[in-house]
């Protein structure tokens, strides 16, 4: 599937994407967000290519901070930031004339189904919705799993701010290490994927700047499910991250909506198993195709 490679800006930031254009006439065009740190050569670009090949014109983009993209502190995980960037996309691939008037859909992976229902819940120009493996945050029950580590991490996290803003020098941690440690993902399969070629990118950077904390410890997914009024499809799995957050959110959704449960291995698999990404994009398509008008 050939790319282009897509530029735009968000808050007169550029950001740099690839542009999947499908062989046939587009049924719509689909922008995707992807996990924690992630670049767009990653799971994101993965489901837009897959997207594409199901004839969706398909977008998948560094945000800001992140990969080509510009902006500072470099690394800086900002989830509404991240919903922001999605809408800039839309405008940008809306004003071009081979595009004008499409539908369009957001697709979203493990962190970035959150960044992407923020996205859907606050900009009408959505028709449809999907996560795959989404992290669906819930505020209280983060402080809640986190206990006396929640107030330590927000601490370090104002501290790194306010470093950032006396110096412009931004406090970093690898996103992912072997010794599971100081890190931004501490998980087996997290470093499994980032942390070794099977998932490492020449344009990924493993590491997550601390100041982020302030923006993602209390981001929460489960107060936007009323404001979501497209249809909505939830893809999940049993061992994938926090089944019960994503039946939650389900179960919050008063639009039209479905669920997909998936056997996959983990999280992980979500991002490169053709098995499960087939299946994922198949039930995508049919689901926004039963619901475009």
């Amino acid at each position: 599937m050939p790319k282009t490679r897509f530029t735009f800006t968000s808050h007169d930031i550029e950001l740099v994407g690839d542009l999947y254009v499908p062989d046939t006439a587009s049924k719509g065009i689909v922008v995707t967000t992807g996990p924690l740190t992630s670049v767009k050569e990653q799971a994101a670009g993965v489901y837009a290519r897959a997207m594409a090949e199901r004839g969706y014109t398909a977008l998948a983009f560094d945000h800001r901070t992140f990969g080509e993209s510009g902006g500072v502190p470099r690394q800086l995980e900002n989830p509404y930031a991240k919903a922001e960037d999605v809408s800039a996309a839309v405008t940008a691939l809306l004003a071009r004339p081979e595009l004008a008037g499409q539908k369009v859909y957001g697709v979203g992976v493990c962190a970035g189904g959150g960044y992407m229902a923020h996205a859907v819940a606050h900009d009408p120009r959505f028709t449809g919705f999907a996560g795959v493996a989404g992290v669906y945050s819930d505020r209280d029950k983060t402080r809640a799993w986190m206990g006396e580590s929640y107030d330590a991490a927000k601490t370090r996290a104002q501290t790194a701010q306010a470093r950032f803003d006396a110096t412009g020098q931004a406090e970093t941690i690898p996103a992912v290490a072997e010794d599971l440690g100081d890190v931004a993902m501490p998980l087996k399969e997290a470093y499994d994927y980032y942390g070794t070629p099977r998932g490492k990118v020449p344009n990924y950077v493993n590491a997550f700047a601390v100041q982020s904390r302030l923006y993602t410890l209390d981001f929460d997914v489960q107060t936007l499910a009323a404001d979501i009024r497209v249809p909505t499809l939830i893809v999940h799995s049993r061992n994938a991250l926090a089944p019960a957050l994503a039946e939650a959110f389900f179960a919050r959704l008063t639009c039209d909506k479905q669920q997909l449960w998936l056997e996959s291995q983990g999280q992980i698999d979500f991002y490169d198993d053709p098995r499960l990404i087939n299946a994922a994009t198949d039930a995508i398509d049919a689901f926004f195709g039963t619901k475009r008008v």
